[in-house]
């Protein structure tokens, strides 16, 4: 077994027998640079933010849609290897590539009811895998069901913001 398919049915296991203990809570911090620059803390880790220089940014790095579509990417193929391991389908490397289109008019107003979110998001899920068409076709399914970046984005998620001024 290997060592992702034992942490899976580990993690299953303890949250099968303690399912009080469940519950994961992610936080990040977001601050100006200068303009559209904005740096993000992370755990340790520090993110930039910024637009393209045709959308008024420095472009010192990748922007809020962008990191979107990495954070889908990545999940995805975090998804992937560890459903792969768990499920005895075997996957040597797996890769996402994916785009989405915007109407700009939502972000900047400049019309009624155009969304300011991705209209559309498409992609391809590529493997490096001796497994067979119809096992990789049971580990989409559960990806599909399981990956919680692509359930952010297919399901409402309730989202509170308060304002405070300094």
């Amino acid at each position: 077994m290997s060592r992702y398919a034992e942490l899976f049915h580990a993690t299953r296991t303890a949250l099968q027998q303690a399912p009080d203990q469940a519950s994961a809570r992610f936080s990040v911090s977001s601050r100006g640079k200068d303009g559209l620059h904005r740096e993000v803390q992370v755990r340790d880790f520090s993110l930039t933010v910024d637009e393209p220089s045709a959308l008024g940014g420095t472009n010192q790095g990748p922007n809020p849609v962008e990191y979107a579509l990495a954070a889908l990417a990545t999940c995805q193929e975090i998804t992937y290897r560890l459903h792969a391991d768990a499920m005895g389908i075997p996957v040597n490397e797996v890769s996402v590539v994916l785009e989405g289109e915007l109407d700009l008019r939502g972000f900047f107003n400049a019309a009624e009811g155009v969304r300011p979110g991705f209209l559309w998001i498409q992609g391809e899920v590529s493997f490096d895998s001796p497994a067979s068409p119809e096992e990789l076709a049971r580990l989409k399914q559960a990806v599909d069901a399981h990956c919680p970046v692509l359930d952010l984005l297919r399901n409402p998620t309730p989202v509170r913001l308060s304002l405070s001024a300094r």
